[in-house]
Parts: structure tokens; sequence; C-alpha cells
């Protein structure tokens, strides 16, 4: 038999490290995008002879991981949920995929649900993201510099009130700057949306914080309005503001979105996704 005949040529140990290699490149297909893995043992086996080289390595073996939630949709995953992603530098980063809405394959880069995560954070929360699983999150304005770094990606936001109804806006692009350039913000047209557009008159500006005041106002635009944004003059939408739960008499400081209910109201659910164009 083939298999007695390559024990006895390569010996048992070689020969589990030669299958152990195969199965972990197997894994690793799937594990980093546009790098390479060390290939397994390779070689014929009916045509060794006892006392002959071993087989050699082969060098390298490319293969691609996912580096989008779109990637894992046209790979077979249908269920929206928690995935590993890998970024350009081959760095994993667990996400949440949407695979319903609006053809599925978005990227959820901002959550809010239920009030359970406080959004007045400092700049470095920002910088590197904040919240949970199970509820509210800000995937950190890093990581979502390196995934819209990688190509045209459209923008979704999807809004719902207290009433259950819902409301959606979509970008034609969406891009943030790394934080050499405040992630400053850069936006493609508005595309449509039954929320109309609250996030245009945002584009070409810095990310501000309560300690990182980098907006065109006297004051700081996320202690006055008590959240973290694209700020500008201060704003028309305010998706990181406070959760107030429906109207609310103070002004503008909750989950507003202008062009749809107004200042005086904080939306229930506020997401924002991303997805190749």
């Amino acid at each position: 038999m083939e298999l007695d005949r390559a024990v006895r040529v390569l010996g048992p140990a070689t020969l589990l490290l030669t299958f152990l290699g195969l199965a972990w490149a197997v894994q690793a297909a799937d594990t980093c995008p546009g790098k390479g893995t060390p290939g397994p043992l390779v070689g014929n086996f009916s045509s060794l002879k006892a006392g002959s080289p071993r087989p050699a390595a082969t060098p390298w073996v490319p293969f691609s991981g996912p580096r989008t939630c779109k990637d894992l949709l046209d790979r077979g995953h249908f269920l929206s949920g928690w995935y590993t992603i890998y970024l350009p530098d081959c760095r994993p980063l667990t996400v949440l995929c949407d695979m319903d809405t609006d053809g599925g394959g978005w990227t959820v880069f901002q959550r809010r649900v239920d009030g359970s995560v406080d959004f007045y954070r400092d700049w470095a929360a920002y910088k590197r993201g904040f919240g949970s699983r199970l509820g509210e999150f800000w995937l950190g304005n890093d990581n979502i510099h390196a995934l819209t770094a990688q190509g045209t990606s459209e923008l979704r936001v999807d809004l719902v009130d207290f009433e259950d109804n819902h409301q959606f806006a979509k970008y034609r692009s969406f891009k943030v700057a790394d934080e050499k350039e405040k992630y400053n913000l850069v936006l493609g047209a508005f595309v449509e949306g039954s929320a109309g557009d609250s996030l245009t008159s945002h584009n070409n500006h810095s990310f501000s914080t309560k300690d990182q005041d980098n907006d065109l106002n006297t004051g700081n635009c996320a202690v006055i309005y008590q959240g973290a944004w694209w700020y500008r003059t201060c704003h028309v939408s305010n998706l990181n503001g406070r959760y107030l739960r429906g109207a609310h008499d103070s002004f503008a400081n909750g989950i507003n979105w202008k062009s749809g209910k107004g200042y005086n109201y904080s939306y229930k659910v506020s997401e924002m996704k991303v997805r190749p164009a």
C-alpha cells in the first residue's frame, strides 16, 4: 500500500509532520489576505527509495482570507453575526456582519440599541474602539480607517425610532483618514434613503471628542452635544450622542439625525455599516 511504503520511507514522525503541514495550510488559507504561508512537504511517495533525500518544502503558497463581510457572504456565509476578517496588515479583527439588509455583506462599525454603553468617551477610546458584542459598540477609528482604506466602500445608516419605524440613508462612498489626519471624513454623494441626508455637511471634517476639539466652533461641539463625531460648527447628525429614548427637551444632544426626526428626537437603534462598492 502507498501509505505503508510512505511510512517505511519517510518514517512515521516525518509523515505525521507532512500531514500536519497540509492541514495547517488548509486552515491558514482562510486567515491572512494578500500574504502567504510556508507550503507543506511535497513529493511522490511511490518514487522515493530508502536513503533518498527528504522532499523539500515549497517556499511559499499564496492564499487569501476574508477582508470584509462581503467576502464572507461571497464564500457562503449567509447568517448575520460575528466573524473574523483580516485587515491589509494581516491583523485579525472580529466584526459584526449584517448579511440580511439590502443584499447583505455589510460590516457594522457603530451600533446603538439600548443605552447600555457610554459613548461620551475620549480620543483614546474612540481610537481603539469600545463596547460589547452583545449590544452597543464603536469598532474603533483605527479599524474603521483600515477597513475603508482597502478600496471604495459604500455607507449605509440604519435608524429605528421607538415606534419601530425604520429609516435609512445610503452614500456612494465612505472613507476615514488615519489618526495623523484626525480621522477626517471623506464622504461620497448621498444616494437614497427615507432618513434623508444629514451627513454630507460633515464631509471633509475631522473627528472630535471631549478631550480633542477639532471642529470649527469656538467651543467644543463634543462637549456641548455630549458625543463624538465629525463635527463642523457643530452638527446635523450626532449618532454617538446620549441615549435619550425618543423625544427630548434638550437640544441636539441625543442620537439625532436632523433630516429624519430633527434635533429633539433620539433614535432607539442606530447602525452604521460599510460594504465594498
